[in-house]
């Protein structure tokens, strides 16, 4: 008996060739890879005395692409875009459509004052402030020593 090692790094490693391929092709780009993580945008949360900040890495959008959303205390941030490229009287053999979605959803703290929140896209980037309500700043007080 040989012992085989196992390299999962190394292409048609399996004992069978052409085995591995074959899960590779069906389930490769469903289920392994990176490609389907990287479909939802990365997201950077900060806070800082008298707000919340939340930048969302989505380039390639137009601010009319976005829905932001609050509903009770879930902020909820969504694109949906379709690209169908069709030209009139050509018979097709492949047609190709674009079509990318994502949701991303945020429970708010309680401090965060819903009423207030705005939002702007720039360079890519959408950036959400969150104030909050006034009872939850922190107040930065010098206390005389006597």
């Amino acid at each position: 008996m040989t012992l085989v090692k196992f390299n999962p790094e190394k292409k048609n490693s399996s004992l069978l060739p052409g085995f591995n391929d074959i899960f590779e092709s069906v389930l490769g780009d469903t289920f392994f890879t990176d490609r389907r993580l990287s479909s939802v945008p990365a997201v950077n949360i900060s806070e800082s005395a008298d707000h919340y900040h939340i930048e969302l890495a989505a380039p390639g959008l137009k601010k009319d692409d976005f829905r932001v959303s609050v509903e009770r205390d879930m902020l909820t941030i969504s694109t949906e875009t379709k690209n169908e490229n069709l030209s009139e009287g050509r018979t097709y053999n492949r047609k190709e459509y674009s079509y990318s979605a994502f949701t991303r959803s945020f429970t708010l703290p309680e401090s965060a004052d819903i009423e207030k929140i705005s939002a702007s896209y720039n360079d890519g980037i959408l950036k959400l402030e969150l104030p909050k309500k006034e009872e939850a700043k922190v107040v930065a007080k010098q206390i005389e020593i006597q």
